[in-house]
């Protein structure tokens, strides 16, 4: 299947789910009466006829709804088919991004397409990869980055830099400085993986290249003590628009204890973290939108929206009242 006919597979696939999911049963048709042995009341659960290009599903869910009803929606996708589709349903979204100018763009063009599907464009959350190697302060952090890249393996470095550009790294020497490479691929990544270090304008070799993908894959990494490493995440958020970051580890679970440890204490203070959790379901516990949907009596139809918390003013505070968000994803 062509890669934009798998997103019209997935668009159908969606209209399934919310026509089960919302549409099915009534808010009331859950009765649970042990003395009568009814659970259900079946006059208020409905088929949903659904017939399409793809899928055909006449019957009802077979469960009752959850609390929430729709689980929250997540999208990795950044092309613009998947844009697209993200604008259409993802409730929160990732993106991976090396630089805070290529996050910028990539948020604006999501919140756009969710404008052109008729949405509020703060009604995805937009989650951005981060590495962040921390401790004590920023000598610690630093000693553990260098560390860190003594463990990576340049050659497993570029051959997964090889299957992102499409190019065999192996012809080139580990020690050959990148300027001597004649390749507009390489000399492009490279600028913007310089960019991403802090490191414009040094002269970097092949195995640079390789390391620097070791530790923190495709996107940027952070190296700072926790208050350094706090204030960068919240200098990402006020220039990108991101609502909080996907956490990619070096090391399991130390790279996630750090973080608790010096990250988010510091995150506390400058009134970007939460401090206590938000009771109920995952939707309103991980500050996602709340969903409303208008389901039809005959579940052959649902339209769903997505509504965001007015966004917080102020230097000191996230895009949202819970402050960001911090999501745990594997490795890179």
């Amino acid at each position: 299947m062509e890669h934009d006919a798998r997103y019209d597979h997935a668009d159908e696939y969606m209209d399934v789910v919310y026509k089960l999911l919302e549409g099915s049963w009534e808010d009331d048709a859950v009765v649970a009466d042990k003395e009568a042995g009814v659970f259900t009341d079946t006059s208020k659960v409905h088929r949903i006829e659904h017939e399409g290009r793809y899928f055909k599903t006449p019957g009802i869910s077979v469960v009752e709804p959850s609390p929430q009803r729709m689980p929250v929606v997540y999208q990795a996708g950044a092309s613009t088919r998947g844009r697209a589709f993200a604008g259409k349903h993802a409730e929160a979204v990732f993106i991976n991004p090396p630089t805070k100018e290529l996050a910028k763009a990539s948020v604006q063009r999501i919140r756009q397409a969710a404008v052109d599907a008729g949405r509020d464009p703060y009604s995805v959350r937009i989650f951005a990869m981060q590495t962040v190697v921390t401790g004590a302060d920023d000598d610690a952090a630093q000693a553990k980055y260098d560390e860190l890249v003594q463990y990576v393996d340049p050659i497993g470095g570029l051959v997964l830099m090889s299957g992102w550009m499409g190019l065999d790294l192996s012809q080139f020497d580990l020690d050959q400085p990148i300027g001597d490479v004649e390749s507009n691929a390489i000399q492009s990544t490279v600028e913007t993986f310089q960019k991403a270090s802090g490191r414009e304008g040094e002269p970097w070799t092949v195995r640079q290249l390789a390391e620097w993908v070791g530790v923190g894959g495709f996107g940027p990494v952070i190296v700072g003590g926790g208050e350094s490493a706090a204030r960068q995440l919240a200098d990402w958020q006020d220039e990108t628009d991101v609502d909080g970051f996907n956490l990619a580890y070096h090391i399991t679970p130390g790279t996630f204890e750090d973080i608790v440890e010096h990250v988010v204490p510091a995150l506390q203070r400058l009134g970007r973290y939460k401090t206590e959790y938000t009771p109920g379901t995952l939707r309103t516990s991980s500050s996602a939108p709340a969903t409303t949907c208008r389901r039809s009596t005959t579940a052959r139809s649902s339209s769903c929206a997505v509504v965001r918390p007015p966004r917080s003013e102020g230097p000191n505070y996230a895009v949202s009242p819970e402050g960001l968000s911090l999501h745990a994803a594997s490795a890179p």
